[in-house]
């Protein structure tokens, strides 16, 4: 090679280069063909085709043109691709089979049902549907933005105005690089009233939604077999929706001999094939009981008729055909689309939120455009008053000027109008300076005037464009909506064990040796502060109940173990027992380790919430004083064998888990008696396997953290106990807020009358509380009997010990109107304050 021919060579890693230019291409085929925008529901082929017919003037109440010189004005303006894209594309658009709302109205061979290939693109003719053009209507009031076409020739427009929810109404599916999209078609009417829902409340949930969106909506009918589906793909934007084929039974040679006739067959089979694979199987004997088959379908609709032998039974031979044949599929769902260029998987709702989102900017711009247009006119509508308030000068002016420019200048020095109101003025005809003309321009002038007004109302009031949305919506309701095609039918899988069980609050008890069940709450019933209780718990020797909590029966609940590991279970898994009964080993409902135990159970009413997932957390403590903070959504996706929580050290456990807004005061309390308070902003959040920072310095190694609380409501008091049953109230800020990983301050005296600590809780007045000693002895009692007092008393007897027990366990509950109360007298008159308020000094530490 000779010197200098190198120059302009630049060397590049290959890999790097292959890299890019395959991102490059990637991004090109998800964001230029492939996905929808979520705005008009188009890929750009289509936006391109519908364009390009609007321009070239085929409205549906003008006549046909060759789908060829279609073609071509799309290819040479705006799609610079092989010509059978676009026809393909455009022939799909005009098969009332392929498309719920079908855009284009087509005329001559387009294919059929069958799998016919369409006439060539020379032998067709086409022009828009009437719906079609209301996804088009008002794009040239510059209510969406327009882009230069492949050789910066032309404009095109980056989206429709889209009048009608497209993307809902006629579905999508495509496959671009590393995703796909496959977007199931809705009735219209259900999807406008679904809108209209949202735009009256924008709160409103999915199953809200679902009344009004009962569900897909198919071309070719059919029956979706089972809500689960439909349900999961509303809720989550993926789902597995199946559909059948619409079949009756008929009979014939006088009632000898029966018929399944088949009237419908799901979306998007080719019905000759499955008549085809039919008839396969029968031979095969795959498919027992069919005669014959025959393809009566006919202009006036589709019959399908399987002749049965007389000794078969047709709900056999269907169920047969629903099993082996096309006559059921499945359709997954999974709504991928464009959202501000970006790929996105989306709900019902998110759907419903971009949709009207893009029709209240088209409002906006519509009316700032009319706005401007009805602006312009009123300027040259006063230059026409102001000249004819002056006529006879006016004439006189222009008359007397030598040439049109001397007469604009001289119209707009004399009587201060503007260039385009004195070049209108020497525009008019003689025939507006007749006194019933004047008249005309007055009344002119004082409509578009109101006009004027009317349009700055509506910017100014998202009421108003919000008003206007749902009346367009309701005008293209009331003229295209129809009947539903797509019948549902459930089946079994619908109905799960939840459904048939109420939603109602129950007590849930974990034992000590791991012994679970759930009980309704209304088995307890309320006594007076210092009664002995009831027997609330039968367990076995050596085993008392350790945790026990009131839950929804529909709620998740989130199990904690000492070794840090986390397991799912619906409260309505948990066997029913009685207030006495012993309940079921938790090892028979969850893998947890033999030599593992339940520390900790949060409760989570649904993980269906992104928001809700990232702006909550779980907030744990150790027994050695560790804390960690980390976002309820990576909690969220369980497995059989359950998660790790947190990195557990050798020598610790875990105590506490509480769920947290992420502002909130953290009040933890050692066995000794000390608490340390601090705000929850003193932790970050952490990931999912990580082990903490210090909360607490304990006092020696016999110390140990016995609970936390997580206080959020203003009115909060923390209630302290002790293991020979005494406790107190103190309000919130009684406890100083001092550094994370201090030693805190004195929580309560604690003597060897009253015992060390053993939990601590947040109260209100409106709680109940459910104490219970390991012997199993239960009492439940008023909040409100207990009176707040100072952070450093002894506090008050809240249950009389027995010999050799201790307080195993303390949970609120909140009351129950409806529970009867029982008034005891309180059977220890022995209640003992102490006024130990001694001063007590804080020790910090720093971390």
């Amino acid at each position: 090679m000779a010197q200098g021919e190198n120059e302009n060579i630049i060397l590049i890693n290959i890999e790097d280069e292959m890299r890019g230019a395959y991102i490059d291409y990637s991004m090109s085929v998800i964001v230029s063909r492939a996905l929808p925008d979520v705005r008009d529901g188009l890929k750009p082929v289509h936006r391109r085709i519908l364009f390009g017919m609007q321009e070239l003037g085929v409205l549906h109440n003008k006549p046909h043109k060759k789908s060829a010189r279609i073609v071509g004005e799309v290819l040479g303006k705006y799609h610079p691709h092989g010509d059978s894209a676009v026809y393909d594309t455009m022939v799909r658009m005009a098969q009332p089979w392929s498309l719920r709302y079908p855009l284009v109205d087509g005329q001559g061979n387009f294919g059929s049902v069958d799998g016919d290939n369409p006439a060539a693109m020379r032998y067709t003719e086409a022009r828009l549907k009437r719906i079609a053009e209301e996804l088009l209507i008002d794009i040239n009031k510059e209510t969406v933005d327009f882009q230069f076409n492949f050789d910066d020739s032309l404009k095109e427009p980056v989206v429709l105005p889209a009048k009608v929810p497209a993307l809902l109404l006629n579905g999508a599916s495509g496959i671009a690089v590393g995703m796909a999209t496959n977007m199931a078609p809705h009735n219209l009417g259900e999807v406008i009233n679904g809108i209209i829902a949202y735009i009256e409340n924008r709160d409103i949930t999915i199953p809200e939604l679902m009344e009004h969106i009962i569900a897909p909506d198919f071309p070719t009918g059919g029956i979706i077999y089972g809500y689960n589906g439909v349900k999961a793909a509303f809720e989550t934007g993926r789902g597995r929706v199946v559909i059948r084929g619409k079949a009756n039974i008929e009979t014939k040679d006088g009632g000898n001999k029966e018929m399944i006739v088949i009237t419908e067959i799901p979306y998007m089979v080719n019905k000759a094939n499955m008549v085809e694979k039919t008839a396969q199987l029968i031979n095969e004997k795959k498919i027992e009981g069919i005669s014959a088959i025959r393809d009566e379908s006919d202009r006036s609709g589709m019959r399908v008729v399987y002749e049965l032998k007389r000794d078969a039974i047709s709900s056999v031979v269907l169920n047969n055909l629903y099993k082996h044949t096309a006559l059921q599929t499945s359709f997954s769902v999974n709504n991928v689309a464009l959202v501000k260029g970006r790929p996105y998987t989306l709900n019902l709702k998110d759907l419903i939120v971009h949709y009207v989102s893009h029709r209240h900017e088209v409002v906006v711009r519509r009316t700032e455009y009319e706005l401007k247009e009805a602006e312009k006119r009123a300027h040259i509508l006063q230059g026409y008053l102001i000249a004819l308030d002056h006529l006879d000068e006016v004439i006189s002016l222009i008359r007397s000027s030598a040439d049109p420019e001397t007469a604009r200048n001289g119209l707009i020095e004399r009587f201060e109008l503007s260039e385009i109101q004195a070049r209108a003025i020497l525009d008019m005809r003689l025939q507006r300076l007749t006194g019933m003309e004047r008249d005309k321009i007055l009344q002119e002038f004082k409509e578009i005037m109101a006009l004027i007004d009317e349009l700055k109302e509506i910017l100014a009031s998202e009421d108003k464009r919000m008003e206007i949305i749902k009346t367009e919506l309701a005008e293209m309701r009331d003229r295209y909506a129809d009947d539903r095609r797509t019948e549902i039918e459930h089946n079994a899988e619908d109905f799960s064990y939840e459904d048939m069980i109420p939603n109602e609050e129950v007590v849930i008890t974990v034992s000590n040796e791991g012994y679970v069940k759930r009980t309704a709450l209304t088995e307890y019933k309320t006594q007076g502060r210092g009664g002995v209780g009831s027997k609330g718990v039968s367990t076995k020797q050596d085993d008392f109940t350790e945790y026990l909590f009131t839950a929804s029966t529909h709620n998740y609940l989130l199990i904690f173990t000492d070794k840090g590991k986390l397991f799912w279970l619906k409260t309505y898994a948990i066997p029913e027992g009685g207030k006495t009964s012993k309940g079921r080993p938790i090892q028979n409902l969850i893998s947890i380790e033999q030599e593992d135990r339940i520390r900790a159970i949060i409760q989570v009413e649904n993980f269906n919430d992104v928001d809700y997932l990232n702006n909550h957390f779980l907030v744990m403590v150790t027994k050695q004083g560790i804390i960690k903070k980390t976002t309820l959504e990576q909690y969220s996706r369980p497995r059989t064998n359950g998660i790790i929580a947190l990195n557990i050290r050798e020598d610790d456990q875990l105590v506490n888990v509480s769920m947290t807004n992420g502002d909130q005061h953290i009040v933890i309390a050692a066995k000794s008696g000390r608490a340390i308070h601090f705000h929850e902003s003193a932790v970050r959040p952490m990931g999912r396997t990580a082990t903490g920072v210090k909360a607490i310095k304990l006092n020696d190694d016999n110390d140990y953290v016995i609970g936390m609380v997580c206080a959020s409501e203003e009115n909060a008091t923390l209630l302290v106990v002790s293991e020979k049953g005494y406790g107190k109230r103190s309000n919130l800020d009684e406890y100083r807020i001092t550094n994370r990983g201090g030693k805190g301050v004195k929580a309560m005296s604690v003597t060897e009358k009253t015992g060390k600590l053993v939990a601590i809780k947040e109260v209100i007045d409106s709680d109940d509380l459910m104490i219970i000693n390991k012997s199993g002895i239960t009492i439940r009692m008023a909040v409100d009997t207990l009176r707040v007092m100072g952070r450093a008393t002894q506090g008050v007897r809240l249950i009389k010990i027995g010999e050799n027990d201790e307080i195993s366990s303390v949970a609120k509950i909140s009351k129950e109107e409806e529970e009867e109360v029982i008034d005891e007298e309180i059977t220890d008159q022995n209640t003992e304050e102490s006024n130990d308020s001694s001063d007590d000094q804080s020790i910090e530490t720093n971390e």
